[in-house]
């Protein structure tokens, strides 16, 4: 599906352009995704001048569950003294946390497809293997315990997110009753490989430059925003780009622009 895509990336930028055919769930469990990503990063690192890279130059991307890979990858390198640095990170709307499902975006969104928010949460149970009857209990936010609820709060709150993306239809969320049985079922999402935006600061801090593009009927915007705003509070350069008229897809969509026209 991606092969078009890559090849363009590859002729326009005059790059060398790997793509990871990472291992499937639910045939194959989760972490099997990344732990493929980071296996096949690692061994381009350690032979990038075969293929007549820079090692110094080599950049990782990815889109939606990519930019979470992607970002679970960069944050998995920023301590290995046996490999050159990361030059970047491409995170094209990514999903980064499963603690606010209420955020504005989320609000705002609901129901534009291609990516609806019930369809977001349901794929994730799936690539975690949890029973996907819980959803509508989820929506509610009532599965993060308030210790966790406080020490989240500095990086995944609507009062991170610009006033000006508040503007349609946003209504500030009501607090509701802690499950400790849903929070059992659950306790994978708040692993940082799965919510990548929960990582400690001492990790955030070390990242390399990133290039994060959202899109304003995106479910998943305010992940990149709230992604943004961290990387920025840590002296991290961050090129960001917003499509106003664009939706999750947009960049997949956009190779195929003789079949679908659209704005973005």
């Amino acid at each position: 599906a991606y092969e078009r895509t890559c090849r363009y990336f590859a002729r326009k930028t005059n790059s060398v352009v790997v793509s990871v055919g990472y291992r499937l769930a639910p045939e194959h469990p989760y972490p099997a995704q990344f732990e493929d990503c980071l296996t096949a990063t690692i061994h381009f690192m350690r032979t990038a001048q075969d293929y007549g890279v820079d090692p110094s130059r080599i950049i990782i991307c990815g889109d939606s569950s990519g930019g979470t890979l992607t970002a679970a990858v960069a944050q998995a390198l920023v301590n290995r003294r046996d490999l050159p640095k990361l030059r970047a990170q491409i995170l094209i709307y990514p999903y980064l946390q499963c603690v606010d499902l209420n955020l504005p975006s989320y609000q705002q969104n609901e129901k534009i497809p291609i990516l609806i928010k019930e369809r977001t949460l349901v794929l994730g149970l799936k690539y975690l293997n949890i029973d996907c009857q819980i959803t509508e209990a989820l929506f509610s936010n009532s599965h993060v315990p308030e210790e966790l609820r406080l020490k989240y709060q500095k990086w995944v709150s609507a009062d991170n997110i610009p006033h000006e993306f508040k503007t349609r239809g946003y209504k500030p969320n009501t607090k509701n009753p802690y499950s400790e049985k849903l929070y059992s079922l659950i306790k994978p999402f708040f692993d940082t490989v799965f919510s990548p935006l929960l990582a400690e600061d001492s990790v955030i801090a070390r990242l390399p430059e990133a290039f994060i593009l959202t899109c304003e009927f995106d479910v998943l915007r305010d992940d990149g925003l709230l992604y943004k705003k961290r990387l920025e509070d840590h002296g991290i350069k961050v090129t960001w780009c917003h499509l106003q008229e664009g939706f999750h897809g947009t960049v997949f969509l956009a190779v195929y622009g003789g079949l679908v026209a659209f704005q973005s």
